[in-house]
């Protein structure tokens, strides 16, 4: 059965609705008709064709309604200028009308998984609901609100962009209470000039947040550390390297898959131990630790919730096949995860492969940042075989940090890419698969791993 009404709808973003159809009611929003479930809104979006030709099918797949800026026929509709615009401002109502708190996560790296730690360690005291997968941006945020049980007491919410003002879009309609930002790297330097830009375009979270809102930053980060000299409303830090984080985590130990640390903050002790590989994850949990104890989870719940942690599917998963261990971090790259996931591959005893995509949308930047994943390939790694327009910076990158040149090898075919995996990967060898996900890394992979040589993509 549907909670919001089209008159309910129609009122909040100020559509118009047959009066015959005023009380019919939805839950959740779908903007694809493959994947609409019944008694969503189909919300009408211009691609590469118009969306209003597919409102018969979303009907016919069982959407309640539809979200659109034409008549459609004598179907349940709402009308407006902008479906795009008014999904936002729906969505920002029903947010108020449930009366959750909210946790926004935002920043350069690391999003995802810290907001899939926060929800483990909030979930011991609440009930939560979160934006799924990649669901960051003013389509997915939305509709994730749209589609959150009545119950929710706490929603987490990722919040990405590429370009400025988007962030303050999405905080305008999450309105976070609690606000995290993971740190302040390259990625989406192309767009926003400089890491200062790209400061500047995280910050904007803030312009959703109440006076007496949480603010929590890495304080491992030099440019979110200086803030604190300026800032109008308290910061909580945390972070690892930095001694004076307010939530500081110390005693790191890495022993194989299993990661370990201790941190006291607002004098809660803990002693946290979890089943990663990566002292990148350190930051992750500390944040998820100082969200924990400002949102009153108690310590031995957080460090229970962080214990059996797991990460995402595609965010370095590992496994063993065929007789090699396999790394799959294909869900995204930019310099600071790359050098993260490398980290990982540098810590194995076994003969270590760096298959590596291109990382995305570094402007000006990218000549020079895939030359330096190369000489850090070349400490990381016994073999690189690079992918993309930028492969030849990596390779030359790595043969100028001392790799033989046969063991660093380009390729912008991904046929021609498997094809070398396949002859030079071997037993006993273990292997990081990475790249932005534009670059389509597990494609890669399947195709690697795949009997028959071809890739299953899933559609």
């Amino acid at each position: 059965m549907g909670r919001i009404t089209l008159s309910q709808a129609a009122q909040w973003c100020g559509g118009r609705v047959d009066p015959k159809y005023a009380d019919v009611t939805f839950l959740g929003a779908s903007n694809d008709t493959r994947k609409i479930l019944p008694g969503q809104l189909f919300v009408v979006l211009q691609g590469a064709r118009d969306g209003h030709e597919f409102v018969p099918a979303a009907i016919q797949n069982g959407a309640a309604a539809v979200l659109c800026s034409r008549d459609v026929g004598d179907v349940p509709a709402i009308i407006v200028d902008d479906p795009r615009i008014a999904l936002g401002d729906i969505a920002r109502h029903e947010r108020q009308r449930i009366g959750m708190k909210v946790v926004g996560v935002t920043g350069s790296v690391g999003k995802s998984t810290t907001k899939e730690m926060i929800c483990a360690v909030l979930e011991k005291k609440f009930r939560v609901s979160k934006t799924p997968a990649n669901h960051n941006n003013d389509i997915g945020m939305p509709m994730a609100i749209l589609g959150m049980s009545e119950d929710t007491e706490v929603a987490v919410l990722e919040m990405g962009m590429n370009h400025f003002r988007e962030i303050a879009y999405l905080a305008s309609i999450g309105r976070p209470d609690v606000a995290v930002i993971t740190n302040i790297g390259t990625m989406h330097i192309e767009h926003l000039g400089s890491q200062e830009g790209i400061l500047q375009a995280k910050l904007e979270i803030l312009e959703g947040m109440d006076e007496d809102g949480k603010v929590i930053l890495n304080g491992d980060d030099s440019l979110l550390w200086n803030l604190h000299r300026e800032a109008k409303r308290p910061i909580i830090y945390f972070g690892s390297a930095n001694a004076d984080c307010d939530c500081l985590g110390s005693e790191v130990v890495q022993e194989g898959s299993s990661l370990s640390f201790r941190t006291n903050y607002k004098g809660h002790e803990m002693d946290i131990f979890m089943g990663l590989e990566g002292l990148h994850y350190v930051s992750d949990a500390l944040s998820a630790i100082a969200v924990g104890v400002e949102m009153g989870v108690a310590p031995e719940d957080i460090a229970d919730s962080l214990a059996v942690f797991q990460n995402m599917a595609g965010r370095q998963e590992i496994f063993d096949v065929k007789g090699i261990t396999v790394i799959k971090d294909c869900y995204n790259a930019g310099p600071e995860s790359m050098a993260a996931a490398l980290a990982v591959l540098g810590n194995r005893k076994q003969r270590r492969v760096a298959v590596l995509g291109d990382m995305l949308e570094l402007g000006a930047c990218a000549d020079a940042e895939h030359y330096r994943v190369g000489r850090l390939v070349a400490e990381k790694a016994d073999l690189v075989l690079a992918y993309g327009p930028k492969s030849d910076r990596v390779v030359i990158g790595a043969r100028t940090g001392g790799m033989a040149d046969s063991h660093a090898r380009g390729f912008t075919d991904r046929d021609a890419l498997v094809s070398a995996m396949k002859r030079l990967i071997r037993p006993g060898d273990v292997v990081l698969v990475k790249g932005s996900r534009g670059m389509r890394m597990e494609l890669a992979l399947d195709q690697f791993l795949s009997e028959d040589g071809q890739a299953r993509e899933k559609k």
